[in-house]
């Protein structure tokens, strides 16, 4: 049984429905971190971050006034193994740091369940680095779509071309290879009502066992 909260990592394939999942949790009562979010405060102008991705990377990959390019610095790591690589060896140890920080916090509260969203939490864990290989969670819950269903979101939700997407995609572990790492499978292949369940039903465990 989790000490002082129960520590669930929320993870799923890009346009999988984990941001509305993780929503749902947040409206029932979980405390919700989300790594992406972090990594946006961390890449805001003037930090440290941000140089090191200017020094790293260029400085064409900053706008005119000195911000971030996210369009352009995503196009080029999610097309780019090697740069990929590069910018979660710079991101990765700083986000660790701060959700570590705010996972004791929301203990320290008494906070029942706590989760901390995760996109590549399976890489990170699979090849032992970043985040997710840190976290000591006591539950991974995977949200799962199909490989058909996610290019058709991504395609909608980001205005990319199908090729885009499609790289998108491939620069993360299959959905179906997460599928078999996870404890926890949420099915968003289907209605939202039936997934909202899943989810309900989950979150009344988790706070019986944090």
């Amino acid at each position: 049984m989790a000490q002082n909260g129960l520590l669930v990592g929320l993870t799923g394939g890009i346009g999988t429905g984990k941001t509305r999942v993780a929503d749902l949790l947040a409206s029932l009562g979980a405390a919700v971190e989300c790594s992406d979010k972090i990594v946006r405060e961390l890449q805001a102008g003037g930090g440290a971050v941000l140089r090191a991705i200017a020094e790293a990377f260029g400085p064409e990959y900053l706008t005119p006034d000195g911000e971030l390019d996210r369009a352009k610095l995503g196009k080029k790591v999610f097309a780019d193994a090697q740069a990929r690589m590069r910018l979660n060896a710079l991101v990765h140890p700083l986000v660790t740091a701060e959700l570590q920080r705010r996972v004791a916090a929301h203990r320290a509260k008494g906070t029942a369940v706590i989760v901390v969203d995760i996109p590549l939490l399976l890489e990170g864990r699979k090849a032992g680095v970043g985040t997710g290989a840190v976290l000591p969670f006591d539950v991974i819950a995977l949200v799962y779509s199909s490989p058909e269903q996610q290019l058709e979101r991504v395609t909608a939700r980001d205005a990319l071309s199908a090729d885009d997407a499609r790289a998108r995609i491939a620069a993360q572990l299959p959905i179906d290879e997460k599928r078999a790492l996870a404890d926890v499978v949420i099915d968003n292949t289907g209605a939202w009502e039936a997934t909202e369940k899943q989810v309900r039903e989950l979150y009344a465990l988790w706070s019986r066992r944090g």
